[in-house]
């Protein structure tokens, strides 16, 4: 059973995930949330495999709830459900360590497919959003195999702790590595790089 917490400010929003969700098999929606604060509370007391979040939030942004919520438990799976695609906002919940990121209006057997897929650590991105900003990657095969797998890891929803302690490196030399990395993709923001490499456009080693 995928024990699903939804943190959305609209309550129309909840109830129809609510409705949406109720008849799925092997889904349970355990908890609800209308803010930071309560997202983080709940995550903590409900600890759900699964939490659909909004971007914005009353108090705040979803990215933060994320942050906070696996800086203590880095298992859980956030998935963005927003109206917006932004690009920064799209590449902020990557860095973010969040698991996907999908647009309000897919059709629900997309998005009940996005949540089993985000239950089973996979990755999950609207190609709407990526797509537009593919072509904007250069000299990608300048790239180090260590920059590459350092950068599979960021496309993954890896925090730069989890890492460094997957690869043996500290935080900072994982911080180098982007940095690094970035300059060579020819890309100002760090936000473009996740959405990018997310498209699996990285030439293989």
């Amino acid at each position: 059973m995928i024990r699903i917490l939804v943190v959305d400010d609209h309550e129309v929003v909840r109830a129809g995930l609510r409705a949406l969700l109720r008849e799925i098999e092997g889904m349970e929606i355990v908890g609800e949330a209308g803010s930071v604060a309560e997202a983080v509370r709940e995550a903590a007391r409900l600890a759900p495999e699964v939490i659909l979040m909004d971007l914005r939030l009353p108090d705040g942004s979803g990215i933060d709830a994320c942050r906070e919520i696996l800086s203590t438990a880095p298992q859980t799976r956030i998935l963005f459900l927003t109206s917006y695609s932004d690009e920064q906002a799209v590449m902020s919940t990557v860095l973010a360590g969040a698991a996907g990121y999908l647009l309000k209006d897919i059709g629900y057997r997309v998005l009940v497919g996005a949540i089993r897929d985000a239950a089973a650590g996979r990755p999950i991105l609207d190609p709407r959003i990526t797509e537009p900003v593919i072509g904007r990657v250069q000299h990608a095969e300048a790239l180090s195999p260590q920059e590459r797998r350092v950068l599979d890891l960021v496309v993954q929803g890896k925090t730069n702790k989890e890492i460094g302690a997957a690869l043996g490196l500290s935080e900072k030399t994982v911080k180098n590595y982007l940095s690094n990395a970035f300059q060579k993709l020819g890309i100002s923001r760090r936000v473009q790089a996740a959405a990018i490499l997310g498209s699996g456009r990285i030439p293989p080693e």
